[in-house]
């Protein structure tokens, strides 16, 4: 039912898609799917916890595969994020298609998006902070990441980094 879930919620929208839709998918009823989830609510949670546990998972092989590089585990990041989004390239991420479709930050499913892109930004600044990056704000305008002494990049770094290697793998070059 999960799986089923997933896979409906993911390429129709959460919206769009019944519990009846998702029984009759998963080849089951109504009877055993409220068995297993008390709502259709705490369905599209759990939906969204699997995607988060095994983004999360992906993180440990990238620190188990590059340790001690934070750079490498980095990059490693920016590659797997490139490839989703060319295999996804029609619905984005799954995560951040539920926090539109489910704007009530009561919803369950609310407070596992929030908590993973915490989690996920934290992630982010760990390795940028690891591979040599540190923050850097002298006002508003000028928002950074400094790479040793004298060297400046823009916040948007990982973002370039992602375009860049999304580029490549569709053969693309990277203009910059």
């Amino acid at each position: 039912i999960l799986t089923v879930a997933r896979d409906l919620f993911y390429r129709l929208g959460i919206r769009a898609i019944g519990v009846d839709a998702i029984a009759a998918t998963a080849g089951t009823n109504k009877m055993t799917l409220y068995r297993h989830f008390a709502s259709k609510d705490v369905l599209i949670a759990d939906c969204l916890r699997a995607f988060a546990e095994e983004c999360r998972g992906e993180w440990e092989a990238f620190r188990a595969e590059h340790a001690p590089d934070a750079e490498a585990q980095l990059r490693a990041w920016v590659a797997y994020v490139s490839e989703l989004m060319i295999k996804e390239a029609d619905r984005g991420c799954a995560l951040a298609n539920a926090a539109i479709e489910l704007p009530d930050k009561d919803h369950p499913a609310r407070r596992v998006i929030e908590a993973f892109k915490t989690e996920q930004r934290n992630q982010l600044v760990l390795w940028c902070s690891d591979a040599g990056y540190e923050s850097s704000r002298t006002d508003s305008s000028d928002r950074g990441v400094t790479r040793g002494p004298g060297n400046r990049a823009p916040v948007q770094r990982v973002a370039v980094l992602i375009c860049r290697d999304r580029r490549e793998r569709l053969g693309h070059p990277y203009i910059e």
